[in-house]
């Protein structure tokens, strides 16, 4: 659900009356209308008729009734004009790029001094008439003589010097570099702009806003207000929100898998050529920037550095209690995002601050397109672009929080910025209370003509009355409501190559604005002010301001929906549902990566991690294990050429599971963990209600530690013990604990179930190895997935030790969650994180992991969880446990294949997961038989020969 907020009436619309029912503008208009129309009608009577004599009067009384009464986008007639000259008449309207060595300056100051040098001694024998001749100058009067050889007067120096210069650069020029406002940045990223305003800029990431639950929504707005109730009147507030095409080269950079020196790069094209497809269907090539510039007035660059300190300190940590993680920009940050804006084509940054004293040239020359021209009223150009600066007329009652993603989601080039100005808040009161008594005058003079004319003097305008009343709230909204008052303005900047474009950028602009019964109006004259007001840097020169409360501030909301499109290692894993874009993570970013896929059968668990494997394979190096229960990765292993391992008692391929690491723990011995694992599989062994006593945990740590001491001392492989070294050690054992024990163990040793009683046989050490166990059995499925736990543990410590990631994926995770396997399960979970192991489990319902605390750990310790469609009691436990609103659990029910949600630290996306369908991944991804099926005929029709082709065909024997 929205939220929205009530919107006063524009206050400033009421003027108060001084004398005969009109304002103060109005009677210094009028008072020099009528002294110049009415003298001037009575003196042109007695020449012209009185008709043509009060058309001269009208004529000249005209110009000051349009001062008095003509407003062009709320400012008065004059400043119109004013705007209108200074673009028509007075600066230059190209401004193309040049640059200010700085240099070539110093160099032509020097022959600048030298030439007036020049100019001075040739002048000595005759001053001003060398001068004059040189310069052109007219004649003056006469000088007073001086004795021959005196020098010219400091004064007349630098007359001499003003006119070199002038003579020497001609018509004024404004390069590009000049229609940047700023004076200077510094590396820190401090802004000195004109006027002793010193500005810091902070970017600020998205979040689930849109999504949130109506509580969390209004939570978020309460802490929006308390954000803006913050800043006190002396402070300056641009909340900026630019959409701007991103670079090309970087964005490709993200997608495009390299090739490498394997047999897999045709499978990397065809995954690669998917991502690009993918790319295509949302906005992707467009990026969302969010940022917030403060900026205040301080006397020298220490101070501004003290002033400033602390306002984006709190700045960021309100920001932060809202859920936005921020991050206060840099010089060379925020050159770069003035960069973009004035590139929008998304070029490359090339900037460094040692470049600088290297060239001569300024932080301008860096970010300035080739051009600006800012001749027109209503547009202007930037390099190749046509760009319009509007501004927002707010005329509605009341707005929603919605209407700033309405004007992001146009997915055109687009800026928008807020400038919020803080009234001090006694000011703030008076001036509220003066338009209530300007509003009360306005009414006790409508009723007293009421009376005067015989009407009921109940009967007034209704638009004293609304005004009236929305002063009053106002009133009421600063003394008891903790709100302040802030002057805001809305401006709007659309960008386009061309202006069939740009007219259809401005147009749905416009149809938002029209939505929220506002209107969006073009800044006429002020297309430079316009521009340069849209600039992050804290300047507003843009005088169209709008009072509101802070409730009505706020509701300007910058939040929309969190985007995850991370760089480097970054895996796909969709679109995000709510804006198309794609979803590219990399879970090693995350405090934990640690992951669970959940989700009810045929929901697309297996595909999804299936996904991610091939996905992992291919751009990445890690190393990746698969605990397979029921023979679904079998296809895909094969394909990346990976290793298969069937273990069953069928099988001759064998896992030792008392295989040993040398750094199997990081403790003194790898014996201590190595013993815990043997604990765990002893008691599995024992079956579900089987419980090691503490005789028997003695027993069996003793024998552990004995049957290792040989392989210790030399660590080749003939030496690694077997589970029948364990049994036979145990048997050896003083204890009757011992003897049974060693008949519990007899079974998987020298009975039929001895599977587990063999040397490794099979290559661990492959990139990609999948533990086969869907023949193991139900008595020996659980033991078989403990056993290949370990094995990870042992490539884990392995790979740790070479800088390496190791990714297990264990589907049917479920069978690990009970038993004294849970407690191993749990421990391999806590461990992995700074081993390098990257564990994800695979299951169909979250309330596995609710059956004890230390179970929950394996949820708790999880960031990453990629959630599918979920019945109804592990949506409830989702929503508990994640905070996870009704909105979002909406995509998680009853929802497609291949659509959910994705939990990735505190981020919560909805994605959806397409992957066509006629690719060869796709075919060895899916597990469903009838869509192999289909595809395979598919196929099978493709490379037959069509029947006419068939008919023609000459049978065998004929002629």
């Amino acid at each position: 659900m929205s939220q929205s907020a009530l919107i006063p009436k524009d206050l400033s619309q009421i003027e108060s009356k001084v004398f005969l029912n009109l304002t103060k503008r109005q009677i210094l208009c009028f008072t020099p209308a009528v002294l110049l129309g009415v003298p001037l009608f009575f003196a042109t009577r007695k020449v012209l008729s009185n008709s043509a004599a009060a058309l001269v009067m009208i004529l000249v009384m005209m110009p000051f009734f349009f001062l008095a009464m003509y407003r062009h986008n709320e400012e008065p007639m004059e400043v119109y004009l004013k705007h209108l000259i200074q673009t028509k008449y007075i600066r230059p309207a190209n401004r193309p790029y040049m640059t200010e060595n700085v240099y070539t300056y110093i160099q032509e100051e020097l022959e600048r001094e030298k030439e007036v040098k020049k100019i001075v001694a040739e002048a000595k024998k005759d001053k001003k008439g060398r001068i004059r001749e040189f310069f052109k100058l007219p004649t003056a009067k006469k000088p007073e003589k001086r004795a021959a050889g005196q020098k010219l007067s400091r004064r007349e120096q630098k007359l001499v010097s003003e006119l070199y210069n002038r003579k020497k650069k001609g018509k004024k020029v404004i390069s590009a570099q000049q229609t940047i406002p700023y004076e200077r940045i510094w590396p820190d990223g401090l802004c000195r702009l004109p006027g002793n305003l010193y500005s810091r800029t902070i970017e600020f990431e998205d979040i689930n806003y849109q999504l949130a639950s109506d509580e969390d929504q209004k939570a978020a707005l309460s802490r929006f207000w308390d954000f803006y109730n913050y800043f006190d009147s002396g402070v300056n507030v641009q909340l900026s929100l630019i959409s701007h095409f991103i670079n090309r080269q970087e964005w490709e950079k993200n997608i495009d898998i390299a090739p490498k020196d394997d047999a897999f790069n045709e499978v990397r094209r065809e995954y690669t050529k998917m991502l690009k497809e993918k790319f295509a269907y949302g906005n992707n090539g467009i990026r969302k920037t969010k940022l917030l510039t403060l900026s205040v007035q301080a006397s020298n660059e220490r101070e501004a550095r003290l002033k400033l300190g602390g306002l984006e300190t709190d700045a960021v940590n309100n920001l932060k209690l809202l859920g936005a993680s921020a991050r206060v920009l840099n010089g060379r940050q925020r050159l770069k995002i003035l960069f973009d804006m004035m590139h929008p084509e998304g070029e490359r940054f090339d900037f460094e601050w040692k470049y600088l004293p290297e060239s001569g040239l300024s932080t301008k020359d860096f970010i300035v397109p080739s051009s600006f021209s800012f001749g027109k009223s209503r547009q202007f150009s930037m390099g190749d672009h046509i760009c319009r600066a509007s501004y927002l007329q707010i005329l509605a009652p009341k707005i929603d929080d919605r209407i700033l993603k309405k004007f992001l989601d146009t997915e055109d080039g687009i800026v928008i910025n807020i400038h919020v100005k803080g009234i001090d808040q006694a000011e703030a009161i008076k001036l509220i209370k003066r338009k209530i008594t300007d509003i009360d005058a306005m009414k006790i003079q409508e009723q007293k003509r009421a009376s005067r004319d015989g009407y009921d003097r109940d009967i007034i305008p209704s638009d004293i009355n609304s005004y009236g009343a929305d002063a009053r709230v106002f009133l009421e909204c600063l003394t008891d409501d903790n709100q302040k008052m802030f002057l805001v303005t809305v401006i709007i900047v659309n960008n386009a190559k061309n202006m069939r474009n740009l007219n259809a950028a401005v147009a749905k602009a416009a149809d938002v604005a029209n939505q929220y019964n506002c209107r969006l109006l073009c800044l006429d004259f002020q297309q430079e002010n316009g521009f340069v007001s849209s600039l992050p840097l804290g300047l507003n020169r843009i005088n169209i301001q709008r009072g509101l409360t802070t409730k009505g501030t706020a509701i300007f909301v910058p939040f929309t929906t969190h985007e995850l499109f991370q760089g480097g290692e970054a895996l796909y894993y969709g679109l995000n549902a709510l804006s198309g874009n794609m979803i590219m993570a990399d879970r090693k970013n995350l405090k934990n990566p640690n992951g669970l896929i959940l989700g009810t059968p045929g929901s697309g668990k297996s595909f999804a991690a299936k996904r991610e494997i091939a996905n992992a394979f291919l751009v990445t190096d890690d190393d990746i294990i698969i605990c397979d229960p029921e023979s679904e990765y079998s296809a895909l292993v094969e394909q990346l050429h990976g290793q298969i391992i069937t273990v069953s008692s069928a099988s001759r391929q064998y896992v030792n599971p008392l295989d040993i690491n040398l750094d199997y723990s990081d403790e003194d011995s790898p014996l201590a963990l190595k013993s815990d694992f043997i604990l765990s599989f002893c008691e599995t062994l024992k079956g579900p209600k089987g419980v090691l006593d503490p005789v028997e945990k003695t027993v069996i740590d003793r024998s552990v530690h004995k049957i290792y001491q040989e392989y210790l001392i030399d660590p080749v492989p003939e030496k690694m013990p077997l589970l029948s070294d364990l049994y036979e050690e145990i048997k050896r054992q003083p204890e009757d604990e011992a003897k049974r024990l060693a008949a519990t163990l007899e079974l998987y040793v020298n009975g039929s179930l001895n599977v587990f009683n063999h040397r490794t046989n099979v290559d661990i050490h492959n990139r990609l190895v999948c533990f086969d166990i869907k023949e193991l059995g139900k008595q020996l499925k659980q033991l078989g997935m403990l056993v290949i736990q370990d094995q990870v543990w042992n490539r884990v410590t392995r790979n740790r030790a070479e800088g390496k990631s190791t990714r297990y994926y264990i589907d049917e995770f479920h069978l690990l969650l009970s038993g004294e396997v849970a407690s191993w399960s749990v421990e391999i979970w806590k461990r992995f994180r700074k081993w390098g192991g990257i564990p994800t489990g695979i299951t169909q319902n979250i309330k596995d992991f609710l059956h004890s605390p230390e179970v929950e750990n394996i949820f708790e310790n999880s960031d990453f969880v990629l959630m599918l469609n979920q019945g109804a009691d592990d949506r409830a436990i989702l929503e508990k446990h994640l905070t996870i609103s009704p909105e979002q659990l909406k995509y998680v029910t009853y929802s497609e294949a291949g659509e959910g949600l994705l939990f990735y630290g505190n981020v919560i996306l909805p994605f959806a997961d397409h992957f066509p369908k006629d690719t060869l991944l796709y075919r060895i991804m899916t597990t469903r038989v009838s869509e192999n099926e289909k595809l395979l005929r598919e196929e099978e029709l493709k490379r037959e020969p069509p029947a006419a082709e068939k008919e023609s065909k000459p049978e065998e024997g004929d002629i």
